[in-house]
């Protein structure tokens, strides 16, 4: 038995020794997709930089620069040549006037020629930017031959799902009218975001005063509806004691003052003058924090009067109760006022309300005084800045140097508080100093380090 075992192991053994190995096999792998152009892509970008750096804000204001500068030149030369008329004795005078006006003739011919050469390359700009932007777009239509995973598609599929659904859902369930504040009626409807910077200027003190503030006075004077003021903190950063007035938008770009400034006293700082950069204009009135107290200051830029209203007990001041980022504070921010479409306001915080923001409603009285006060609960040292729209508290905070976040809301219809806005702001600048709403246009007028931007508010 056991011979019979190992002759049939013997046997297996010299079949397995006899029989061919396994055939190995071999597979061939082939991208049938192209390499992905990055060189292109790199032209592409380089090509969208040089656009954005051709199209600025500077040459418009140039345009707007020359066209304020002949306007002004005109009715001067206008006014020569009628004294001319009026005085002239065929002698020595009249031959005077007459270089003078024809030296006047030869400055706005040579306005009218930079003018001329400025609008005709703006329009070249504009044509050659147009044929780069639809080479872009094509060059960039090539380039998504390459989206083998089809995300671009499929995200712009989404865009129009999402589109589709928000239609279908107001089509659906129409929304009714906005709740109307009782301090103003706000007819444009929900603040939804805003746009990109739609003025950058330096203005006529480029790189001198870090802090201040500008804007518009939501209740003007008749004949003084286009009109801008500006507010410089021009003692260590923290005192001012004059307001500084232009006629235009074009004005304050350029710097071309009028009336210049209305002073509210001799001396900077002393009682009264202003402290921090936090003021606003309504009504043909400066309302500022006075210095050195816990005191809003009404000053009636007419009669050149000052009028105050004592803030609730425990309101800190003088640097005390700033608005703040991880990174720093911005001294003597501790009063902040504010104007919408129903008025002033005032936010500040109290010791008794461990540092939350608190709103109160400036009413336009003799003596002034305070309306109605809120109280939140929004640390004010978590804040940057606030402004107030259509009877909305609106709160910002530090993102990065590029980017603010409008963060935080209060109703005072309701009491309702939201922390979820996420609303941005792309800076110009790294810090806001200021952040005034105006509801003539509804713009959002920012200053900090010496820049002035504005912003359109979109609502919805």
């Amino acid at each position: 038995m056991e011979s019979c075992a190992i002759v049939l192991l013997c046997a297996l053994f010299t079949f397995a020794k006899q029989a061919t190995p396994r055939d190995t096999c071999v597979c061939e792998l082939a991208d049938a997709d192209q390499l992905f152009p990055h060189d292109k892509l790199s032209t592409l970008e380089d090509s969208a930089s040089k656009c954005n750096s051709n199209v600025t804000p500077q040459k418009t204001l140039e345009l707007e620069s020359l066209l304020l500068g002949l306007e002004r030149r005109l009715p001067q030369l206008q006014g020569d040549v009628s004294m001319l008329e009026r005085e002239d004795d065929g002698d020595l005078y009249g031959v005077l006037s007459l270089q003078v006006i024809e030296n006047e003739i030869m400055d706005i011919k040579q306005l009218i020629d930079k003018l001329n050469r400025t609008t005709l390359g703006n329009q070249r700009l504009t044509t050659n930017i147009s044929i780069q932007l639809n080479d872009l777009k094509a060059e960039m239509q090539e380039l998504e031959k390459h989206d083998t995973m089809q995300v671009i598609k499929s995200r712009k599929a989404n865009q129009h799902l999402v589109k589709d659904l928000e239609q279908c859902r107001k089509g659906k369930n129409p929304s009714g009218p906005p709740t109307e504040s009782p301090h103003g009626r706000c007819s444009h409807g929900q603040f939804l975001n805003i746009t990109g910077a739609r003025v950058y200027t330096a203005g006529e003190y480029p790189g001198s005063y870090p802090y201040g503030a500008w804007g518009r006075d939501p209740k003007p004077e008749a004949g003084k509806e286009a009109w801008y003021w500006l507010v410089l903190m021009t003692s260590n950063n923290r005192y001012s004691n004059y307001v500084r007035r232009y006629s235009s938008l074009s004005a304050l770009v350029v710097g071309v003052s009028s009336p210049g400034n209305v002073q509210i006293h001799s001396s900077n700082p002393t009682t009264n003058t202003i402290q921090g950069p936090n003021v606003v204009m309504y009504g043909e009135a400066l309302y500022y924090n006075c210095y050195n107290l816990d005191t809003v200051c009404r000053f009636n830029l007419t009669s050149k009067t000052v009028t105050t209203v004592q803030l609730p007990r425990g309101t800190r001041y003088n640097s005390k109760g700033n608005y703040c980022h991880l990174e720093e504070c911005y001294p003597f921010t501790d009063l902040d006022l504010a104007t919408d479409e129903s008025g002033v306001w005032v936010i500040y915080t109290t010791k008794q309300d461990f540092g939350n923001l608190v709103l109160s409603k400036v009413e336009e009285n003799e003596p002034l005084t305070l309306g109605q006060t809120w109280h939140t609960s929004v640390y004010k040292q978590a804040v940057t800045n606030t402004f107030m729209a259509c009877g909305m508290l609106y709160a910002t905070r530090y993102i990065s140097r590029d980017l603010e976040e409008i963060f935080y809301s209060f109703d005072t219809a309701t009491g309702l508080e939201r922390f979820n806005i996420g609303i941005l702001i792309h800076k110009m600048s790294p810090n806001i100093f200021s952040l005034n709403y105006s509801p003539v246009d509804q713009m959002l007028h920012v200053y900090g380090d010496s820049y002035m931007v504005s912003y359109k508010v979109l609502f919805g």
